[in-house]
């Protein structure tokens, strides 16, 4: 199995499921302690709006340093950052001060901006054959966290005499555990940057191939931000308990993780586009069975075929970014595809706050529809096209 055969594979695999835990603490329990606290019921989203700002802000500070120095360096760094930033998150939680709450969620979004970059880890420790199946691979490493995370949350949300401290705790902790992973990981060669970086990024994105690429893991990724946050919230709102809550986010992950075991193959074997419209139309169909009531079965299905879209798309959008750029490229389009997942994904968490707080459920869902659009008609004008290298570009 390749997983098991290149080591690189599987340290990146479970410092997946480390990051896939902290997140999952987040999701469950970020948005509800920040409606205890927060002065005003629409702010109860903001911590983790600043967590995908803290994301959009270092993605690409990330990318040009790790071009520089390294992935170990970049991935290492992140890892750091999400142990400050569960520190911090603990410290607002049992001072009841929202903002230092706040602040702690920046830090936590480097870390996300620096997991991100995993699956880009994956591509360059496999041939050209496998690199569906390594980025698919290391991306299901989520699974873990899905199967042993919710319980996790739920023990440490009470396992201190302040609630919802200790579960910051174990963030911080969790993070502090993917260290000696990263470490030893091989540092690899560094490709030559390839001139100025605003040059790079225009030659990139007047690519049909790269732009598809961007939009659809960026518009997937967006898209799975804006329901999941709001879905804690929903549920409380709709009397269920935060137990029915953390069971729905597990099922959710569920599906973000375990398709990625096929996801790769089907990538190499049927090609990136196919597998990206197969992602839209499991998202499609999450928004109409989310629309179709508020049962917490609604949620638990909803939920699941949210994930499994958002894997389709993020597995196959990687995987379609590498036919736009050529090595010298690499860091340039790599950042380019996360700041475009990170601005997507910043905007979705800000709105997700204002559409569940002051227009309900329904329209959270139904914001999906056009953006699934717009992504489907970025893969139509999408071609497989010669790397610059090859053509003079």
């Amino acid at each position: 199995m390749l997983l098991l055969n290149n080591p690189t594979l599987l340290r990146l695999f479970l410092a997946q499921a480390l990051y896939w835990s902290c997140t999952l603490i987040g999701v469950t329990l970020t948005s509800l302690v920040g409606l205890q606290l927060a002065p005003l019921n629409i702010l109860a989203t903001l911590p983790l709006a600043l967590l995908v700002l803290g994301y959009l802000l270092s993605t690409q500070p990330l990318s040009a340093f790790m071009q520089r120095r390294g992935r170990r360096a970049g991935l290492l760094l992140g890892a750091i950052a999400g142990m400050l930033g569960g520190l911090l998150s603990a410290l607002g939680v049992w001072l009841a001060d929202f903002w230092l709450f706040c602040l702690g969620a920046l830090p936590i979004g480097v870390y996300q901006a620096s997991a991100m970059y995993y699956r880009f880890a994956a591509l360059e420790a496999v041939d050209e054959a496998h690199k569906g199946r390594a980025t698919a691979w290391v991306i299901g490493g989520g699974l873990l966290a899905a199967l042993l995370a919710p319980e996790l949350t739920l023990w440490a949300r009470d396992a201190l005499a302040t609630p919802f401290v200790g579960a910051y705790l174990a963030l911080a902790a969790l993070a502090a555990l993917a260290l000696p992973l990263l470490a030893g990981l091989r540092q690899g060669a560094l490709p030559a940057a390839n001139g100025g970086a605003l040059a790079a990024m225009r030659s990139l994105l007047s690519r049909p191939v790269v732009r598809a690429a961007i939009a659809t893991t960026a518009i997937g990724h967006g898209l799975m931000i804006l329901v999941m946050n709001a879905t804690p919230l929903a549920m409380s709102f709709c009397g269920l308990p935060l137990e029915a809550g953390a069971e729905v986010i597990r099922w959710h992950m569920v599906g973000m993780f375990l398709p990625a075991f096929v996801a790769g193959p089907l990538v190499d074997r049927l090609g990136a586009r196919r597998v990206a419209l197969l992602g839209i139309a499991l998202l499609v169909a999450s928004a109409a069975i989310a629309l179709g009531g508020q049962a917490q079965a609604y949620f638990l299905v909803s939920s699941l075929l949210l994930g499994m879209g958002w894997n389709l798309m993020l597995v196959a959008g990687t995987t379609l970014l590498g036919e736009g750029h050529a090595p010298e490229e690499r860091g340039q389009a790599q950042g380019l595809m996360e700041l475009g997942n990170g601005a997507v994904a910043t905007g979705a968490s800000f709105a997700s706050g204002a559409l569940i707080s002051g227009l309900g459920w329904n329209p959270v869902n139904l914001a999906m529809l056009p953006l699934l659009a717009v992504a489907l008609l970025a893969l139509s004008q999408s071609r497989r096209q010669l790397l610059p290298a090859a053509t003079g570009r």
